[in-house]
C-alpha cells in the first residue's frame, strides 16, 4: 500500500489533545518533517511546553489512529518526535537561510510566458554584476532549470555540515542552483499529490547548503498553488516579480497573480512587472521590432496596479537556442537580449534596495492547516 502524508493527515485528525478537547493536525501540532519511506512513517509533533504532561499519550494515540485508519502494517511505533513549540519556532526563526539577503519570488499567472527562462537569465546577469546568487528550481512539476543550465546529468551530493548531511547545490556560471529535475529521471512525469510537491520543495531550502547569498532567485510554477503557500510559510520572502506576455489572456492571469502577493494574508511587496516576448526582432535587422502579440499591454497593466515594469524582454532565436544548449543568453552582454537583461538585473538590485530601505522585513506567512 502507498501512503500519502494527506492519509496521515486525515488519520491524525481522529487524535484529540485533552488539554483542549481539539485534534491535533487543526491545533497545527504537526511538524513539517514527515517523511514516508516504504511503510516507515516518520515524524513530529509540537507540544506548547518542553515537559507537557499529555506528551506521551498524545503519541500513542497517533501511533493508533495510523494502524487503525491508514495500514495496520505501518512502521510508526517509535517513529514520532516530540518537540517543543518554542524550540522549533527559535530555530525557524534564526536558521532557514540565514545567511541570504534577499529573497525573490519570480511568478507567473499562466504557463507558457516563460518565466523559467527569466528565472535563468536574471540569475545570470545577478552573477555578472558581482552578486552572489542562488537560483531554486521550485517548479516541481516541470522543472527546466537542468536543461537551461546543461546540468541534466547533474546528480548532487550530499556532506556533513555541522553534524548534518546537507545537499550541495550545483554551481555553474557562478550560481548555486539546485531543482528536483537534479533527483529524478528526466523522461518521466513527475505525479505527486500537494503535500509530496511541497515537502520535495521544503527539502530543497532546508536540506541544502547556500551558504551566502546575495540573492536567492526562486523559480516558482505557474498560477496559484500549495507550492506558493508552501514558500511564503517557510520563507520571509524579499519581494516578488510577475512575469507576463502581451495578450490580453497573460495579462488577466498577471493580474491574479499581483494580487495573490498583495493579499492582506500574505502580503508580500510586488517588486515589478517583467514583460516577456515584448516584440520580435530578427536578428539581421536589430533596429526593428515586430509586435507579434500586442503592444503596451504590460506596461499599462503596471500602471493601472501602480508597480514598475522592470523590463522587455525581445523574442530573438538565440534566447531559445541558449536555453536548449544549456547556455543562458545573458551570458552574452554583447547581444541586444544579453543587454536587456543585464538592465533588468540593474533594475531588480534598484527595487529591492528602495524596498529594504522604505519597507520593513517581510515577515512568514502563518498558514492554517
Amino acid at each position: 500500500m502507498q501512503y500519502y502524508p494527506n492519509l496521515i493527515l486525515d488519520a491524525l485528525k481522529h487524535v484529540r489533545y485533552p488539554g483542549t478537547g481539539k485534534d491535533i493536525v487543526s491545533s497545527e501540532m504537526i511538524e513539517d518533517d514527515m517523511r514516508i519511506d516504504g511503510n516507515k512513517i516518520t515524524f513530529s509533533i509540537i507540544f506548547d511546553k518542553p515537559n507537557d504532561p499529555f506528551a506521551r499519550s498524545v503519541v500513542k494515540a497517533a501511533e493508533q489512529a495510523i494502524l487503525t485508519y491508514v495500514d495496520k502494517d505501518a512502521d510508526i511505533k517509535g517513529n514520532i518526535a516530540i518537540k517543543s513549540r518554542i524550540v522549533v519556532e527559535t530555530l525557524r526563526a534564526t536558521s532557514l537561510l540565514s545567511d541570504v539577503k534577499n529573497i525573490i519570488a519570480v511568478s507567473s499567472g499562466k504557463g507558457g510566458v516563460g518565466k523559467s527562462t527569466i528565472s535563468s537569465n536574471l540569475a545570470v546577469a545577478l552573477a555578472q554584476l558581482g552578486y552572489k546568487v542562488g537560483l531554486l528550481d521550485a517548479d516541481i512539476h516541470g522543472p527546466s532549470v537542468p536543461k537551461m543550465f546543461g546540468l541534466e546529468n547533474a546528480r548532487p551530493i550530499l556532506e556533513n555540515i555541522d553534524g548534518k548531511n546537507l545537499i550541495i547545490p550545483e554551481e555553474k556560471y557562478g550560481i548555486k542552483t539546485l531543482s528536483i529535475g537534479f533527483f529524478v529521471n528526466p523522461n518521466d512525469a513527475v505525479v505527486w499529490r500537494g503535500g509530496m510537491a511541497s515537502n520535495a520543495l521544503k527539502q530543497l531550502i532546508q536540506e541544502a547548503h547556500w551558504g551566502e547569498l546575495d540573492y536567492f532567485i526562486i523559480d516558482l510554477p505557474p498560477g496559484t498553488s500549495d507550492i506558493h503557500l508552501t514558500l511564503v510559510h517557510l520563507l520571509a520572502v524579499t519581494g516578488a516579480i510577475v512575469v507576463s506576455t502581451p495578450q490580453e489572456v497573460a495579462l488577466a492571469d498577471a493580474r491574479k497573480g499581483i494580487n495573490m502577493f498583495q493579499n492582506d494574508k500574505i502580503n508580500i511587496p510586488v517588486l515589478g512587472l517583467v514583460e516577456n516576448m515584448a516584440w520580435f526582432t530578427p536578428a539581421e535587422l536589430p533596429n526593428n521590432k515586430y509586435y507579434l502579440f500586442g503592444n503596451g499591454g504590460v506596461e499599462k497593466l503596471a500602471e493601472e496596479l501602480n508597480v514598475p515594469l522592470l523590463g522587455q524582454i525581445p523574442i530573438v532565436q538565440s534566447i531559445c537556442e541558449g536555453g536548449d544548449a544549456g547556455k543562458p543568453i545573458a551570458l552574452n552582454q554583447d547581444s541586444i537580449t544579453g543587454q536587456a537583461f543585464t538592465a533588468l538585473a540593474k533594475q531588480v538590485v534598484a527595487q529591492v534596495e528602495l524596498r529594504n530601505e522604505k519597507l520593513p522585513p517581510t515577515q512568514k506567512v502563518e498558514v492554517k492547516k
